[in-house]
């Protein structure tokens, strides 16, 4: 998945269910467990511990 946004245009997802919904959204889109963190870094930044949490959830 092709993906580059400057920094100043990430937006911040540090609640647990706007990661859900991102990481949904990339499984749908057919990204690999191993690829989310990657994936969604390059879109926003992210809590990385509640992401682990969902991700460790889901």
């Amino acid at each position: 998945m092709e993906r580059y946004i400057e920094d100043y245009q990430k937006r911040r997802l540090t609640e647990r269910v706007d990661i859900i919904t991102a990481v949904n959204i990339l499984r749908s889109q057919g990204c690999d467990q191993d690829r989310l963190v990657e994936e969604i870094t390059k879109v926003f930044y992210v809590d990385l511990d509640a992401f682990n949490e969902v991700v460790m959830v889901a």
